[in-house]
C-alpha cells in the first residue's frame, strides 16, 4: 500500500480532488487535514499560507493513474506530490482495500 501526499489552498479543492478520486477508483481513501500552515520559499521568497492537505491511501496498481490524475487538476502550478510506501498495512485494512480497489466505478 501507498501513501500519496498533496496540498491545496482550500477545502472546495480538497473535495473535488479527493470526490474526483474516489469516483474514479484511483485510491481506496483519502482523507483531508487541515486548514495548516505551511512555511516555505516560492520565487526566491519567504512564504506562510494556509492549506488543506490530501492523503491518498491506494495499492501500486493505483499509483500511476492516480498521480497523473491528481496533478492534471491540482490549481497550483507546482504542485507538491509524495508518495510512500507503507512499511506494514493491517491484514483486514489491506484486504478491504484489495476489494475496494477492485470493484469497479459505477
Amino acid at each position: 500500500m501507498l501513501i500519496a501526499l498533496t496540498t491545496v489552498a482550500s477545502r472546495t479543492d480538497a473535495d473535488r480532488i479527493a470526490a474526483g478520486v474516489i469516483t474514479r477508483n484511483l485510491a481506496v481513501c483519502v482523507q483531508i487535514d487541515g486548514p495548516l500552515v505551511s512555511h516555505y520559499r516560492w520565487q526566491g521568497r519567504a512564504e506562510c499560507t494556509e492549506e488543506f492537505r490530501l492523503h491518498f491511501k491506494c495499492l501500486a496498481g493505483q499509483a500511476a493513474e492516480l498521480e497523473r490524475h491528481v496533478l492534471s487538476v491540482h490549481p497550483y502550478d507546482t504542485p507538491e506530490w509524495l508518495v510512500i510506501r507503507a512499511e506494514r498495512v493491517g491484514e483486514k485494512y489491506l484486504s478491504w482495500a484489495q476489494a475496494s480497489s477492485s470493484t469497479p466505478p459505477p
